[in-house]
């Protein structure tokens, strides 16, 4: 099962007094989130499916200006939009003339545009692509897994939201032996692996 983190979280407080400032906070991911921006940005991809009509169907990438090229209705402006409003658009453009009754679906694949960004103890530290519903497993996975040094139980997520720092902390081993309960990851998420003490 993943969890959803957001604002407000509804998580249990494990450290307090070591955190720093009063916008900094330590807590443990126990409970859900709302729904996750999974509006698109230059660079990202997803890909249309028409019911019925393989030639209007593929993937696509949202250009420097926002756009895309859509087959029999050319430009389309989607920068910002989420996967509904997108179908929707190239619905309303294919019942101007081209099909009486398009069935549309957008599956976003990459959020190129939206970033994570992976420390410490994995493979290969850097920046990511966030891809939506993204958890913590499937990043450290993505960053080339865990170093044989790495403090596993020790990750965790940092998040910036109003103003406020969040740190979570993620038992990933525990996750990986059914322990736990996976975590879901948002834009701008920081994950730290520590280096265990011998």
């Amino acid at each position: 099962m993943n969890v959803r983190l957001g604002a407000p979280f509804a998580l249990s407080v494990l450290l307090l007094a070591a955190c720093g400032p009063a916008s900094r906070t330590v807590v443990e991911a126990t409970a859900a989130a709302p729904n996750i921006d999974t509006s698109l940005g230059v660079g990202d991809s997803f890909e249309v499916r028409v019911f019925g009509e393989s030639d209007l169907s593929g993937l696509f990438r949202v250009g420097t200006e926002g756009n895309i090229n859509y087959p029999l209705v050319g430009v389309l402006h989607v920068e910002g939009l989420d996967a509904q409003a997108v179908a929707k658009v190239i619905a309303d453009k294919l019942r101007e003339g081209i099909l009486r009754d398009p069935q549309v679906t957008v599956l976003i694949k990459d959020q190129s545009s939206k970033k994570i960004y992976i420390l410490g103890q994995v493979g290969h530290p850097g920046t990511f692509s966030y891809t939506p519903s993204m958890n913590v497993v499937e990043a450290i996975t993505v960053a080339g897994g865990f170093t044989g040094l790495a403090s596993k139980n020790s990750t965790t997520i940092t998040r910036s939201e109003n103003g406020k720092k969040t740190i979570v902390r993620v038992p990933v081993a525990d996750i990986g032996e059914g322990k736990a309960q996976n975590v879901y990851l948002r834009p701008g998420d920081i994950i730290s692996v520590p280096e265990r003490i011998f």
